[in-house]
């Protein structure tokens, strides 16, 4: 695991885009302070770039790096969630332009998957973390069911967990608002 996970730091340097596996599902990912990077995702996912994707970190830590202002509730939400969790925050910062929602409010999820967390942990910042699909198709549910379009279209495949079959569930959404405000958006 740490040659893919050394492999797939050098790409995301590079300013590519890899797929690879998550807490989740298989995702696209690039460096998220990268606007060109960000650009290439939105790309090859034939998205609306005004449709904001998230990104993942290694620690609770890290969301302050990346948030102006974090409220209280985040820190016990994180701590307490039993399986993945995307928190959508009021005012990004440090982090590319085509990520931040409209609104100013960027997606962070604290990853705790093996392979995910040390890719986040290595590179030292936030990964985009997109589902590996063009906008609009059903999202894989695992390696084998992404579409040759994708694969042909990244820099690098990462090579960790590409057999399982098993169909993980995508995470659960929730907005925070202003005044420790509570929206969730997916359970």
């Amino acid at each position: 695991m740490f040659k893919e996970v050394k492999r797939a730091c050098e790409v995301l340097r590079e300013g590519g885009v890899i797929l690879y596996p998550t807490d989740t599902i298989w995702g696209l990912g690039c460096d998220a302070t990268n606007l060109e990077a960000v650009k290439k995702v939105y790309d090859i996912k034939q998205r609306a770039d005004s449709k904001a994707m998230l990104v993942l970190v290694d620690s609770p830590v890290k969301v302050d790096f990346y948030v102006e202002d974090v409220p209280d509730i985040a820190w016990d939400l994180i701590e307490l969630a039993d399986k993945p969790l995307t928190i959508i925050y009021d005012k990004a910062r440090n982090i590319a332009p085509g990520l931040v929602g409209p609104d100013g409010s960027l997606g962070i999820r604290v990853t705790n998957e093996e392979f995910s967390r040390q890719l986040c942990f290595r590179f030292r910042k936030a990964i985009v973390s997109t589902s590996a699909n063009r906008s609009g198709e059903i999202s894989p549910g695992n390696f084998s069911e992404i579409e040759e379009y994708i694969k042909s279209q990244v820099d690098y495949i990462v090579n960790y967990r590409q057999e399982e079959t098993t169909q993980p569930k995508p995470s659960g959404i929730i907005k925070l608002g202003k005044g420790g405000e509570i929206k969730i958006i997916r359970e």
